[in-house]
């Protein structure tokens, strides 16, 4: 471990930054920007720092030691200069003289323009913020305390904010727009990465990534870039997965696909079925094959579908989403998600939640098109941000002028450069990222790389159906494809804090840690 207050001179790694064009978004006040500017130029460390603290928690009947490091990395350009401080907080448990290396993982949430407070506070490290129903949390005080489902008896865990979030921010002449985009994301994660494993001697040990939402399109790529630098990877954990963006154009009807089964069992939580089935599976399962059958060819036709075959159509995904068969032919048998948020519980004056559509909303205009706001982020952002801040300030007393970014969306989003440089491209960027292309090479280019797919049904941020399309279209020889599994609850999109579904979690990584260091 580092020791306390012990600043280390970085080594130099590679960070390309590419250009970040603006895509549709609100633009932030100048003021913002200027506050923005002031915050990351003056006051993010250049020299990299960490204050660890001694803690244990109980996990499984075992009481486990160990060291919490909140620090900095610094990430230098080729010529030496500092341009990047990325903040983690590491937990790191007791290893008795001579035993094996421990696996150490590192997690991290999306956006993009997301810190990872999220993951950090509400999963699997020793501490965690309960809000454990699907109804808004009540205001602080909150439950802060030990985590009995974390995964520190098993793996030591990293959480890494993205540069601009959290505490991270660039440094010296670097801009935050530098590092905004799907590539320099990754090449300064990978960097960050690298970085840890140096200055704490880590490069011997079992090595995960974990990422969510769009975390997860960051750890496709990510897992090939660090494995192209010689970081060899035994697994990455994809928890709500989204890994092409070019599905979310207009124009593709596969986005209508992927998103039907979600939309069946959000209205089978809310018994909005006209035929409700006595259990979600195999319900979906046949929802499923509808969607990838009969409706998937419907959408191919285009103009062309006959009238006969559109009302049958219609008719079906009426009994499968809750939804008026008139509703539906309006929309021309595409449901947009918003709408779809808004319509389903129109009639009782409630909108169902895009994180998690379990939780429930009430609008001001019950005439409206789409949702006021999404119900399930605004019950537990208060819990989160205050525990976060409470932990990470208080328990662990952590010490900077900068102040901890829950989100940076203003900033970031409109930035955001969706460009990839996908392997076997011909040196040509796609204009969306699908970074399933690199996690394919990974695999192929390691075939003991592991990859395990976690899932909520009520997830309608990123669809379960999505998250199996693109992992089955890598083009996998069959014997690489024996190293994805995936795994389901009756959640949203983050699992974790459903209390049932934390447990499956638990039980669902710890054995996918065994399968792959074993």
């Amino acid at each position: 471990m580092i020791p306390k207050n012990i600043a280390y001179s970085a080594l130099p790694l590679l960070l390309a930054a590419l250009a970040a064009p603006s895509i549709a978004a609100d633009k932030p006040a100048p003021a913002e920007k200027e506050e923005a500017k002031k915050d990351d130029s003056a006051v993010a460390p250049v020299e990299e720092q960490a204050m660890p603290s001694r803690a244990s928690v109980t996990v499984a009947g075992k009481l486990i030691h160990y060291t919490a490091t909140p620090g900095t990395l610094t990430i230098r350009s080729d010529a030496g200069e500092p341009i990047a401080s990325m903040f983690y907080t590491a937990y790191v448990a007791d290893r008795a003289k001579g035993a094996k290396e421990r696996p150490v993982t590192f997690l991290f949430n999306g956006g993009p323009g997301s810190s990872t407070m999220w993951l950090h506070i509400g999963s699997f490290g020793p501490v965690r913020v309960d809000t454990p129903t699907p109804d808004t949390a009540r205001p602080a005080p909150f439950a802060i305390g030990p985590n009995p489902d974390s995964l520190i008896d098993r793996s030591d865990l990293v959480f890494i904010d993205a540069i601009g979030t959290g505490l991270s921010r660039p440094l010296g002449k670097a801009q935050g727009k530098d590092f905004w985009g799907v590539d320099p994301d990754i090449d300064a994660f990978a960097s960050a990465i690298q970085r840890y494993l140096t200055i704490n001697n880590r490069w011997n040990a079992p090595k995960f990534l974990l990422g969510e939402s769009y975390g997860t399109l960051r750890a496709a790529g990510l897992v090939n870039t660090l494995q192209e630098r010689g970081v060899q990877m035994n697994g990455v954990v994809l928890l709500s997965s989204i890994l092409n963006y070019g599905i979310r154009n207009p124009g593709y009807d596969q986005i209508n696909v992927t998103y039907l089964p979600s939309y069946a069992a959000t209205a089978w939580y809310h018994n909005r079925l006209p035929n409700r089935p006595a259990t979600l599976e195999p319900f979906l399962s046949e929802v499923r094959a509808f969607a990838l059958g009969p409706y998937l060819s419907a959408l191919a036709k285009g103009d062309d579908l006959p009238d006969g075959e559109r009302d049958a159509i219609a008719t079906q995904l009426a009994a499968y989403t809750g939804l008026s068969k008139g509703f539906i032919l309006q929309n021309k048998l595409r449901i947009d998600l918003g709408r779809f948020r808004k319509e389903l519980m129109r009639d009782s004056s409630r909108t169902v939640g895009r994180l998690d559509s379990r939780f429930v909303g009430i609008d001001v205009d019950d005439s409206a098109a789409d949702p006021e706001f999404d119900a399930a982020d605004t019950s537990i952002s208060g819990a989160y941000i205050a525990a976060l801040n409470s932990y990470l300030f208080g328990t662990l007393g952590y010490k900077t002028p900068l102040s901890y970014r829950p989100n940076f969306y203003k900033e970031i989003s409109p930035a955001w450069d969706q460009r990839h440089r996908a392997p076997g491209g011909g040196g040509r960027p796609m204009p969306a990222a699908d970074t399933a292309l690199d996690l394919a090479r990974a695999m192929r280019t390691n075939s003991h790389l592991k990859v395990l797919s976690l899932n909520g049904y009520y997830d309608m941020a990123t669809p379960f159906a999505g998250a199996e399309y693109d992992l089955k279209h890598m083009q996998l020889d069959k014997a690489l494809q024996a190293n994805i599994s995936y795994r389901y609850y009756e959640s949203g999109h983050m699992i974790y804090i459903h209390p049932e579904s934390m447990k499956g979690l638990r039980r669902d990584l710890l054995a996918f840690y065994d399968s792959a260091t074993e």
